[in-house]
């Protein structure tokens, strides 16, 4: 059985984790086999956005800690070096929007590659938990980096040290999350996200991302330097002349993706 599942719809990119016997939790060939999907949707310029999600009841339960304790697996270093790091790197690196399409628990590193992504929304059945403490750990898959930027840092370090269950509803009134969606609509409005984002100016939604990565550690005048950058950039693109004349021509704009 494919530990990833993965395909395209009209544009969309759709990556489905599939271990659900393990609530869809990290082995090698998992984290390998997610790493070159994520490369394929980086190059094939006929998808325009990511979704991102687990089969069964858990989005990602974190790392398989059978492979952890095995005397023949990968060992720790090469766990985070290896699987996790790249994993992280390539979604925020990736010039096409992603969405998290939480479906049931989000746990330690499934929660914090989650959050890499750039829109998350959730079941209102899911949870999210930083669960690395209860077992001698600290978060990990860009967490500490991510979620004290999300949700401030005295609540991030509160969930990290003390490992708490979030409920969506909490998550999103946190600030966490995009959205919650009721069980029920979930996947239709979650979806209906991906494909959205799917006919928008995707180059244009890129540099949004590149902006929105260097404005964590640039100054003011960096990050003014870089707007105008990439301004210019995306005034030279086939869709910024789509959308202008569209606009003046009062219509629907169609977004090519060039």
């Amino acid at each position: 059985m494919d530990a990833i599942l993965f395909n395209v719809e009209s544009g969309v990119a759709f990556i489905t984790m599939n271990r659900p016997d393990k609530l869809n939790s990290f082995n090698r060939p998992m984290a390998l086999q997610l790493q070159a999907i994520l490369d394929e949707c980086a190059s094939d310029e006929n998808i325009r956005a990511i979704y991102l999600t687990g089969a069964g009841k858990g989005f990602c339960a974190g790392q398989d800690l059978a492979e952890v304790v095995d005397p023949q697996g990968p060992g720790m270093q090469r766990i985070l070096s290896e699987h996790y790091n790249p994993i992280v790197q390539r979604l925020r690196e990736i010039q096409k929007p992603v969405v998290a399409a939480v479906n049931g628990v989000a746990a330690g590193a499934g929660a914090n590659i989650a959050f890499a992504c750039d829109i998350v929304v959730s079941k209102s059945s899911a949870s999210f938990i930083q669960a690395f403490s209860k077992i001698g750990l600290l978060p990990d898959s860009g967490g500490t980096f991510t979620l004290p930027r999300l949700i401030g840092f005295q609540r991030a370090s509160a969930l990290m040290m003390l490992g708490d269950k979030v409920s969506a509803t909490e998550a999103l009134q946190m600030g966490m999350l995009y959205k919650v969606f009721e069980d029920e609509a979930f996947e239709s409005e979650s979806k209906k996200l991906a494909f959205q984002l799917a006919t928008m100016p995707t180059k244009a939604l890129g540099y949004i991302k590149q902006a929105l990565n260097a404005s964590a550690t640039n100054t003011i005048q960096s990050q003014l330097a870089l707007e105008d950058q990439l301004q210019q950039k995306a005034a030279a693109t086939a869709d910024f002349k789509e959308g202008v004349d569209a606009f003046l021509a009062k219509r629907a704009p169609k977004y090519k993706g060039q």
